[in-house]
């Protein structure tokens, strides 16, 4: 199930890349900036500023998933079916709008079919660039290994972005089909990594050290988040972790930006991050040398994960 394809990508790995985000998630981060990533189901999102209260959508739907309260269209999306298969392929709602109002996020594809999409930009990639497998969790997903097996044999550089939470044999079967790992490090305190995530970090931080093991690029990559993730103690401790198990080729500090408001209000969702402001430079400058005094690699990026 793939969400999007990003093309000309600079922040996934080295080079010009083609991002291909597949949907599902085992985390829940509070301030994921793709939300529409997290259900492996595909998802009807609404724009606002398109909708011109018609109400074609509504009347349309066979299964009544679609209402109107004070002006704005809501969906039982647990009722829905578009997208999904063998269920049903329903998109009436999205067929019937005047204004292209509503719009699925979320499309079956095989392996051929997507690697057939993403070869079709190798002419950019360059000796640096290549493809980047992201999500959601794409390690997660069934068809990643074959993904990655088809791309490498056509001689495509191949990153996975990863959170790591899951059986590490799941990533041991990846990596020889992988020529780079970008693995998240978020919060190094167990409670507060489940707090903001859903989960603890056990798995996670025991799939790094078996990663370190391996003979394989890695690059650590932490999201710098207001009162989550950006406190000195919690850039040292994971800085003091990465030191013991195994330095990465590379660590960024990823900056919080909040461009992603509009998703979660397309799929009417509350977000707790919706007021909070950009990151300050100075302050992810000040944290980048604390990482650095551990970690030498460790650089500030501009991306946010």
């Amino acid at each position: 199930m793939i969400l999007d394809i990003q093309r000309m990508s600079t922040e996934d790995g080295p080079g010009l890349r083609t991002t291909v985000f597949f949907k599902g998630c085992n985390l829940a981060c509070a301030w994921c900036h793709n939300p529409e990533s997290i259900s492996p189901r595909p998802d009807l999102n609404w724009f606002a500023q398109k909708c011109i209260g018609c109400g074609m959508c509504e009347s349309t739907c066979p299964r009544g998933v679609i209402s109107r309260d004070q002006g704005r269209v809501r969906f039982d999306r647990g009722k829905c079916v578009a997208g999904t298969s063998p269920v049903g392929d329903c998109r009436l709602c999205v067929e019937t709008c005047p204004n292209a109002a509503i719009e699925l996020k979320g499309e079956a594809l095989t392996a051929e079919g997507l690697c057939g999409e993403l070869l079709k930009d190798r002419a950019y990639f360059g000796p640096e660039g290549g493809v980047t497998l992201s999500g959601g969790e794409a390690a997660i997903q069934p068809g990643a290994a074959a993904v990655a097996r088809l791309l490498k044999d056509a001689g495509v550089s191949v990153a996975l972005d990863t959170a790591g939470a899951y059986d590490f044999r799941v990533l041991e079967g990846l990596l020889p089909l992988v020529d780079l790992v970008l693995y998240d490090l978020k919060i190094f305190d167990p409670h507060e990594h489940r707090r903001f995530t859903g989960a603890d970090n056990r798995l996670i931080l025991e799939n790094y050290r078996k990663l370190r093991e391996r003979d394989c690029r890695v690059w650590v990559r932490t999201p710098i988040i207001e009162g989550a993730t950006d406190s000195e103690a919690n850039i040292r401790a994971i800085g003091g972790f990465i030191r013991e198990a195994g330095l990465p080729e590379k660590w960024e500090l990823c900056a919080f930006n909040n461009l992603c408001r509009d998703k979660y209000e397309r799929l009417d969702r509350d977000w707790a991050y919706k007021s909070a402001g950009l990151t300050r430079k100075e302050h992810i400058e000040a944290l980048t040398q604390r990482a650095r005094e551990l970690v030498p690699s460790a650089v500030y990026s501009g991306t946010t994960i």
